[in-house]
């Protein structure tokens, strides 16, 4: 038995209540049953999920962007994201889309590098992050930031360079150290155990 199906099968929701709804996310409280048997509850922020973006230029430098971000109050180095908020569009077809929109490039290869869930003891947040390769001039589809990416600055950054800054404690967005990180990694058996872009997403399936 996987540890997924003994999850399944042994912590039974008896009940949900919804707490707050927002235009990203929502709270809701569930009481579950515990494997030895008794109730407790659990709050969950629900999240319709998101994607990431290592795109690397011939020259292997990766693409960052610095952005503002309010609930640290702090500017981060980050990559390229955003959020799965098209009805009906695809993990691999909303990190084009985001690509383009965000930093006007395209990328004629891609492949997955990671799956993960951001912080599983209280969300179900799950990102998918794509490595983006054979890159392009400057998208038609760029659209200019606003808000918190009205002043978002690019740099282009060799991979070892932002491989040392995840370790120094520069890069501390979670999906953009994984990103260099994995990228780091599979640059090292020439990316030939990537998983192709329409492969199975077991936390978010309609996606993939």
């Amino acid at each position: 038995m996987t540890a997924q199906e003994r999850a399944d099968s042994s912590y039974d929701v008896v009940s949900s209540t919804l707490r707050f709804a927002g235009p990203v996310i929502s709270l809701r409280s569930d009481e579950v049953t515990m494997a030895a048997g008794r109730i407790v509850v659990r709050d969950v922020v629900e999240h319709p999920g998101a994607v990431g973006i290592v795109a690397l230029d011939d020259s292997e430098r990766v693409l960052m962007i610095r952005q503002y971000r309010h609930a640290v109050r702090q500017y981060l180095w980050e990559i390229p994201a955003g959020l799965l908020d098209e009805a009906g569009e695809s993990a691999a077809a909303a990190a084009a889309r985001e690509l383009a929109e965000e930093v006007g490039v395209v990328a004629q290869r891609w492949s997955v590098l990671a799956d993960i869930y951001s912080s599983a003891g209280m969300t179900d947040e799950a990102y998918r992050v794509y490595l983006a390769r054979g890159l392009g001039a400057k998208s038609a589809e760029f659209v200019p930031g606003k808000d918190e990416e009205a002043d978002m600055r690019e740099e282009w950054v060799p991979l070892a360079a932002a491989v040392a800054r995840v370790l120094t404690g520069d890069i501390t967005n979670g999906l953009a150290a994984i990103g260099i990180l994995a990228t780091d990694a599979a640059r090292r058996t020439g990316y030939a155990e990537l998983r192709p872009v329409g492969a199975g997403w077991p936390a978010r399936p309609d996606r993939s």
